[in-house]
């Protein structure tokens, strides 16, 4: 078994908020995150697969193709979005990087695993210091 991680960038805004609660306890529970004016991250995606090496080409999979995936089914549909308003997989959910990880597990582990690989994790870096990791 071999594993291999693609990183790709996006930026995007959101804030925190349940619709179902006052301002005052949204900023209780979500703090600056709840900023009625919205706010954003530099986010880093890691996409890993894993699986075997395919002996005719040496390739678990081939990184391009990796990267087209990753680019056309998820971040070119987040980078320069609002995470709340311009998502289609993220409407009706909490727009948190924990369930942005789960969603964008929902949409590549089925394209990935036509390939023969399948997905390993989904790790989002949403700030320097908040990691969010994803194994299905």
């Amino acid at each position: 078994m071999i594993y291999i991680t693609r990183r790709e960038s996006f930026n995007a805004a959101h804030k925190l908020s349940r619709a179902d609660w006052s301002e005052d306890k949204n900023a209780e529970v979500f703090g600056k995150c709840a900023n009625p004016n919205w706010h954003g991250h530099n986010y880093q995606l890691y996409v890993t697969v894993k699986g075997e090496i395919n002996p005719e080409t040496g390739f678990l999979v081939d990184l391009k193709w990796l990267k087209v995936l990753i680019n056309t089914h998820v971040v070119d549909k987040l980078d320069h979005r609002n995470l709340n308003l311009d998502v289609d997989f993220m409407e009706g959910k909490l727009a948190s990087t924990e369930n942005l990880a789960i969603a964008i597990w929902e949409i590549l582990q089925p394209l990935i695993e036509e390939s023969g690989a399948y997905l390993h994790s989904i790790k989002i870096h949403e700030t320097e210091n908040n990691i969010i990791e994803y194994f299905g």
